[in-house]
């Protein structure tokens, strides 16, 4: 414990080699210790009047005054362990070896390797939230609150990143305008098209729902998880309007003989459309902000039309079945369908491993694991994949503005599922990760989610790249392989201690080939995979062909694919990936109108 003045509390350390106080110059003995984050790996800072404090090593494999001096057992792992660089080349190399790999036992074992060491990173239950920097019954309890994985800076700092940096950060509209708008487009290396684009944001908006009318760091997402609100509603009276309430299905209806979500007329549930749009054509939709992008209403139409295609199945299957039964059943096999497509081809397409990821909840039976999830305030930040959107929509041989794009279901209505889904698919995404890629029209939500993580005081970049075992960048030309973002970044920041969360992950150079950097991987694979596979679905006593309403039900779960979700509930059978075709790689961006009929 430190007994002495800041000062010499930092002189001491020094003698010992500690990290904590190196560079810093505020030497002031009415600085809180715990300003300079001292505690690493895990170490807990509690204070102990105005200049002591003391780090809470338990259970890190680390001891001393900063919980920096290993135990013998985590120098041996610590030896042993790769580096994430070594893991993902391998994993992304040697194409031979994994195809074997991939139909042998060896897939399991590496798949149950992969969910426990990334779901192992995530605290279950949770620690801290947005109002207690310590933990509390209030950050276990009040679901309201996003939780957080790192505490907040201290509010009474002398800078807002502790004690290093400057006194005042950088204006975020200028941090936009330099480092991350968009100069030309930039598609993905990895190929990635929209529709992975707006799967990404109809997918996560079930859960990142924050509600800043509340207070800062709150969220309307009570489930914390995926629980297909985005399709049911985020409320009981919510899905009691969306129902049809015969035969567990949902309310609808026909245009030109095709399925499509309810106007707010039919169902009245509260939607974002601007001011002056007629209920008659807004549509009712689980979430009410997919008003906004055809690509959302187009994914709600998809699950819409699966839900009520399932209803018919388990009606056969289960004659005397109320609604409400067959309702509930049908909703668990979204569910387990939603996870099984995020996985074996969301998660996969993301991570470019040749390791053929598995959904399986039976790898984890017997290991310890938790199930049951929280969403992190770092999460949703992370989550911010604006860099994704084009600059121009391209259908069926037309061109669309955002202006012509945004708010506009006749888009939907007008081309139809089969053409949006054969569209998107050919057309190329952003590359999220390097910096300068996110389009104007967007840029300012990029603003916001910089001004939110400074009112939630996030703590430093490198300070999250230490919490997920990666090793601090030294510089900012480390940290970037770009010199005018480098120059621009030490101009801006002075220190890259004081690098900011967000700008981080954006600014971060890309691995090679890949659509963002070591860090987007590394910190958001567990929160996915923990988020994921902790759903009680997948916990032993729910993950069962009875949950499902038997084998057919199972089954359905089972064999789940993107392609069998769009072409079991559209007329004909278009292109559909997560990934432009390579034979469309000289036309990314453009539409060839050619429907295929490929088998399922």
């Amino acid at each position: 414990m430190c007994a002495s003045v800041l000062g010499s509390v930092c002189a001491l350390l020094l003698l010992l080699r500690e990290p904590a106080c190196r560079g810093d110059e505020v030497t002031s003995s009415t600085v809180n210790p715990c300003c300079y984050l001292p505690c690493q790996h895990w170490g807990v800072c509690v204070r102990y009047g105005d200049d002591r404090y003391e780090c809470d090593c338990t259970r890190t494999g680390y001891y001393g005054q900063n919980c920096t001096v290993p135990e013998f057992w985590t120098r041996v792992r610590e030896f042993l362990r790769p580096s994430p660089n070594v893991v993902h080349y391998i994993l992304t190399h040697f194409r031979w070896l994994w195809d074997i790999i991939n139909h042998t036992l060896l897939r399991e074992v590496l798949m149950r390797l992969v969910l426990t060491v990334r779901s192992n990173l995530i605290p279950s239950p949770p620690t801290y939230n947005s109002r207690y920097g310590y933990l509390s019954w209030e950050s276990y309890y009040n679901l309201s609150y996003y939780t957080r994985i790192l505490p907040p800076v201290p509010n009474d700092c002398p800078t807002p990143l502790g004690v290093k940096g400057k006194a005042g950060l950088p204006d975020p509209e200028l941090l936009v305008e330099r480092l991350l708008r968009r100069r030309t487009f930039r598609p993905d290396p990895q190929g990635s098209n929209l529709m992975f684009a707006f799967f990404a944001q109809h997918f996560t908006h079930q859960f990142f729902k924050t509600y800043n009318r509340m207070g800062l760091g709150y969220t309307k997402a009570l489930a914390h998880g995926v629980d297909a609100g985005h399709i049911y509603g985020d409320s009981l009276e919510r899905q009691l309007h969306l129902r049809l309430h015969r035969d567990g299905k949902l309310k609808y209806q026909l245009i030109d003989g095709e399925m499509y979500p309810p106007s707010v007329a039919d169902a009245p549930v509260k939607m974002s459309y601007p001011p002056g749009v007629p209920p008659e054509v807004q549509m009712a939709i689980g979430q009410e902000v997919y008003g906004l992008l055809p690509g959302l209403g187009m994914y709600a139409t998809l699950w819409l039309r699966e839900h009520n295609r399932v209803c018919d199945i388990l009606k056969v299957e289960h004659p005397t079945w109320d609604d409400e039964q067959l309702f509930q059943t049908t909703r668990l096999v979204i569910i387990g369908e939603t996870i099984k497509i995020v996985i074996e081809e969301y998660v996969q397409h993301l991570s470019g491993y040749m390791l053929q990821l598995k959904f399986d909840p039976t790898l984890l039976f017997n290991t310890h694991f938790q199930y049951g999830n929280r969403i992190a305030l770092e999460f949703s930040q992370l989550y911010h994949w604006h860099p994704l959107m084009p600059d121009s929509f391209f259908i069926n041989g037309d061109e669309l503005s955002y202006t012509q794009f945004l708010f506009n279901t006749s888009v939907l209505t007008h081309y139809g599922i089969e053409k949006l889904v054969d569209a998107f698919s050919r057309q190329a995404a952003g590359q999220i990760g390097g910096g300068q890629n996110i389009n104007s029209v967007v840029a300012k939500v990029a603003v916001g989610a910089i001004k939110e993580s400074r009112e939630l005081r996030l703590q430093p970049f490198n300070e999250y790249r230490k919490r997920f075992n990666l090793k601090p960048y030294t510089s900012f030309r480390q940290f970037s392989d770009n010199e005018e973002i480098a120059h621009a970044l030490e101009e801006l920041y002075g220190d890259i201690d004081t690098l900011e969360f967000y700008p981080g992950l954006l600014l971060e150079k890309t691995r090679v080939g890949a659509i963002f950097g070591e860090s987007m991987v590394e910190m958001g694979a567990p929160f996915s995979l923990k988020g994921l596979m902790g759903n009680p679905i997948c916990s032993p006593d729910y993950w069962k062909p009875s949950t499902f309403g038997g084998k057919v039900g199972f089954d359905i779960v089972n064999s789940a694919t993107l392609k069998k979700l769009v072409c079991l509930n559209t007329r004909t059978c278009p292109y559909v990936a997560f990934s432009v075709p390579k034979e469309d790689q000289s036309q990314r961006g453009k539409d060839d109108n050619e429907v295929r009929t490929d088998e399922l």
